[in-house]
């Protein structure tokens, strides 16, 4: 049994509602909304948020991303690191084959040992082909096996139009992506907080075990020129052209904009500064809960040390969509009596936001603390408390 609580928020906070963009019609009025008359070949904005897609231009045109490539590098970097296969003070002997890679580079030196962490910023921050290929055969055994791994992940996200052949983005026959594939993986990659350590870098001494210093240079000028941008990946190669992902956050919304295929540096780059203006000119994401707010009623708990066990959301509660669209409303619901034991972070209810009779989105609400069942001197004093 539950009870459910309903709060209708005052001022009427807008509630939108989005419709599916997979319709040519649906794109082609959308890039006439926006006015916007790009030079590259390729382009995407989305909400980081829900994955929807606000702008398009030729997003599933199959190209050459160049060093875009080492956005899936650095998820897999990220994702290992988090499921505990390497640790980012795991100590990497670099191969001949790491250092001698051409293009952008730290500079390693072959049979050196370097930290992973430090490797994964020079990748980060300069785009270091070296690094790369020192990661992947650190956590693959070789780029081969890596770039299986790659693929793989590819799958996983649905990037129906990539193939990946090097952990670089270098230029091989056979690689390949599109704007909107970049727009997913990127947004995966920025779901791992550790990545941002390393991209609000502009500058740094890259130490070499030596004592030999190498100067790393952030390569995504967005971070300083644009506010809110906090990240990005850019590429570059005679095929490729001028490519770049980023994302901004403004007012609780993230975006994320891709260019592939500009013609120029200062092109790519202001082509995203468009791409995000217009995101943040006619999009808002709307927050109801914020992620570990606490719920104001308490939940009843039987055979408890306890009575009661307070809840808390446990992620944000927040609703993106066009700016000015439709009006709803929070519900809150509980679970009516739980039974001890409760564990911290047992579910003890929902969240969600309504229009009408369908719920647009939901969260789950989580016990803040643990109450243990309680045992038969609990009980006896319960009874006396009460007589």
């Amino acid at each position: 049994m539950k009870r459910k609580l309903l709060f209708v928020l005052s001022g009427m906070l807008a509630v939108f509602l989005f419709c599916g963009m997979n319709s040519a019609n649906a794109v082609e009025a959308k890039i006439q909304a926006s006015g916007m008359q790009l030079q590259s070949k390729s382009a995407v904005l989305m909400s980081s948020d829900t994955g929807e897609v606000l702008f398009e231009s030729n997003a599933d045109e199959r190209r050459p991303i160049a060093s875009m490539v080492k956005i899936m590098t650095l998820l897999l970097c990220f994702e290992n690191a988090d499921a505990g296969k390497i640790s980012y003070d795991d100590t990497v002997t670099v191969s001949q084959r790491s250092a001698s890679m051409g293009g952008s580079q730290a500079f390693l030196d072959a049979g050196s040992q370097y930290k992973a962490d430090d490797l994964i910023k020079s990748i980060a921050i300069a785009s270091a082909n070296d690094s790369c290929v020192a990661m992947a055969e650190h956590i693959s055994g070789s780029v081969e096996s890596f770039v299986e791994q790659m693929n793989n992940k590819a799958n996983q996200l649905g990037m129906e139009n990539t193939v990946f052949v090097n952990c670089t983005g270098l230029p091989v026959v056979g690689q390949f992506s599109t704007a909107r594939d970049v727009g997913k993986m990127f947004n995966e990659l920025i779901k791992h907080q550790d990545y941002f350590r390393y991209t609000k870098i502009w500058m740094d001494d890259f130490v070499h075990p030596s004592g030999r210093v190498t100067g790393l240079t952030n390569t995504n000028k967005l971070i300083r020129q644009y506010n809110g941008c906090d990240a990005g990946k850019t590429g570059y190669t005679a095929e490729a052209k001028h490519c770049l992902a980023a994302t901004a956050m403004r007012n609780d919304m993230r975006l994320v904009s891709v260019i592939v295929g500009g013609p120029d540096s200062s092109t790519r780059f202001n082509e995203n500064k468009m791409l995000f203006d217009y995101g943040f000119a006619n999009y808002q994401s709307k927050p109801f809960l914020k992620k570990g707010e606490k719920i104001n009623e308490e939940v009843s708990v039987s055979g408890g040390k306890s009575d009661t066990v307070k809840a808390e959301a446990e992620q944000n509660l927040n609703l993106f969509g066009k700016k000015g669209e439709q009006k709803g409303e929070l519900v809150i619901e509980l679970e009516k009596n739980v039974k001890a034991p409760v564990a911290k972070g047992d579910v003890v209810g929902k969240a969600y936001i309504k229009d009408g009779e369908t719920v647009l989105k939901e969260v789950n609400l989580v016990a803040t603390e643990t109450i243990e069942k309680a045992n038969y001197f609990d009980s006896l004093n319960n009874i006396i408390k009460q007589w």
